[in-house]
């Protein structure tokens, strides 16, 4: 078993919550991240009744192992999409009575509209949430005391994490191993799933984005090559060069493909990579700041605060998993 994995009395227990209409791809995100997490994860599936066989929103039903009670043992529940016609401020009185069953202090995590159900269950009262974009206008409507911010991957507020459409609640899964174990871990378990090993909660959703002309090159190149270069000074018109483009088109393709400027992007990529130095090197904050590009230490503390809240030193008592060599 990788050393760098925290291994507790008892593996953490994630209990995913299959209502009525479930979505099979969301329902099955949490079973293919946390297993990946040797001995760290037992992952469970109940339904909201002792009626344990579960309509999905495909053409077949499924019979889960658990019902509503396995809610009282869990570390963290995950609660996924649902028959969008069920959305609404109410909710039934069976799964009300499983959602009292959660503990208090239980981390909560929504993929897409499971953050229907915390509202309507009160869970998200003086909270920031997320849910599809596509809804967002319906969510407000419905539940105008959440503060909702639509234009992002997730959002972990403290002990309720809520997340966007589908992929993202892969993001949300492995931004939970991360801050349980570490980079490390949970860009083992990005790789085993074949899928990006980290997008920040706050880069945008795609919403609704033109599709490029197809006579246009993209920038797909180019931010590989920014990643190859992270401690140099990259500016728009550098990046523009390399994707031998404008500086108007390349910002505009770019924006249309990650969602994101170039600028804000980079930033991005800075923090990503300074947070994984100052998990896995004994590194000082100002040499890690010159190896990801920020011209002070002074600078990455901002950026990181603004990232994440936190002080570089914070964050790698935090989530410092073992000592590397440097």
């Amino acid at each position: 078993m990788p050393s760098d994995i925290r291994i507790t009395p008892r593996p953490h227990r994630v209990v995913t919550l299959a209502l009525d209409g479930v979505y099979p791809f969301e329902l099955g995100i949490p079973n293919r991240v946390f297993p990946l997490v040797p001995g760290a994860y037992e992952v469970v599936t109940c339904a909201a009744s002792q009626e344990r066989t579960v309509r999905t929103d495909a053409d077949f039903t499924i019979t889960v192992e658990h019902g509503p009670e396995a809610l009282e043992t869990a570390d963290t529940v995950v609660v996924p999409p649902y028959d969008l016609r069920r959305l609404s401020a109410d909710l039934p009185d069976e799964v009300r009575a499983a959602l009292a069953r959660i503990r208090p202090g239980t981390r909560i995590v929504s993929i897409c509209t499971g953050a229907f159900t915390l509202a309507a269950a009160g869970l998200l009262e003086g909270r920031t949430a997320t849910t599809h974009w596509a809804l967002a206008d319906h969510f407000r409507a419905l539940f105008p005391h959440v503060d909702l911010n639509p234009d992002v991957l997730f959002i972990d507020d403290g002990p309720v994490l809520t997340s966007a459409g589908a992929a993202s609640g892969v993001d949300a899964c492995l931004h939970v191993v991360r801050s349980d174990h570490g980079s490390a871990v949970a860009n083992r378990v990005a790789r085993h799933c074949v899928v990006p090993p980290w997008r920040d909660g706050g880069q945008a959703q795609y919403i609704e984005q033109p599709v490029p002309d197809e006579g246009e090159t993209g920038t797909a190149a180019t931010r590989a090559w920014a990643l190859e270069r992270l401690d140099q000074p990259l500016a728009l018109r550098d990046l523009a060069a390399h994707a031998r483009m404008s500086q108007r088109t390349f910002a505009r393709r770019f924006q249309e493909e990650t969602g994101t400027s170039p600028g804000r992007w980079l930033i991005q990529q800075r923090v990503h990579r300074a947070r994984h130095l100052l998990e896995t090197t004994d590194l000082p904050v100002d040499r890690i700041a010159a190896e990801v590009g920020f011209a002070t230490g002074t600078s990455l503390r901002q950026h990181l605060q603004a990232a994440i809240g936190v002080s570089p030193r914070a964050y790698r008592r935090t989530f410092r998993t073992e000592t590397a060599p440097v």
